[in-house]
């Protein structure tokens, strides 16, 4: 008389509940990197090979109390304009560097571009990294 066990141990491993687990990971992971969004913007920037120019630029500052300062001389609002024609005027390679504070209204910004726009300047606005 043969007895048969009826607790045989196979020796297979099954893959299909890993597989499960690996699924349910691969989805979660996939739908949370695309809900996170960074604060950095998508920009291709250049590269250099050659040396670069030394670039003057005249910087404009604009406080919270609407006070102006060309290169930290204060000046007002009148005189921008001259000002700035007087400082560019000859070299085609100087910028406006505008500096406005934060909690400046943004039309006084504009006044400054409009300068630039009008005179044929290039204008750089510089913000806080923070």
């Amino acid at each position: 008389m043969q007895f048969r066990s009826r607790n045989r141990v196979t020796p297979e491993f099954n893959m299909s509940s890993m597989t499960d687990i690996v699924f349910l990971l691969l989805i979660f992971f996939m739908l949370t990197s695309t809900m996170v969004t960074t604060n950095a913007l998508d920009l291709n920037l250049p590269n250099a090979k050659g040396k670069t120019e030394n670039n003057q630029s005249v910087s404009v500052s604009i406080t919270k109390d609407l006070e102006y300062y060309i290169d930290k001389e204060p000046i007002a609002e009148d005189a921008l304009e001259p000002k700035l024609l007087e400082l560019l005027s000859g070299d085609e390679n100087k910028a406006i560097v505008l500096r406005a504070e934060k909690g400046v209204p943004i039309e006084n910004a504009v006044k400054v571009m409009d300068i630039a726009k009008r005179n044929k300047f290039k204008i750089v606005l510089a913000v806080n990294p923070k």
